[in-house]
């Protein structure tokens, strides 16, 4: 019975972080600005730790069931 709410959010953890990191990965290609005013460097370097957080986060979720 617990195990549903653990794949949920393992799940939407795991889009998230993926879409996140995909659309980060573009925007650098393009040489376009990942957040509008900020500086290039810092604004991929949160964008990166922010994708890759919300994927280790939704595979502990996955080790919890």
């Amino acid at each position: 019975m617990e195990s549903g709410p653990a794949i949920f959010t393992g799940t939407v953890f795991a889009l998230f972080g993926t879409a996140l990191l995909g659309w980060t990965t573009a925007r650098v290609r393009h040489r376009e600005p990942v957040a509008p005013g900020a500086p290039r460097a810092m604004s991929v370097t949160v964008a990166s730790v922010a994708a890759l957080t919300a994927l280790a986060l939704g595979a502990w979720c996955f080790t919890r069931l």
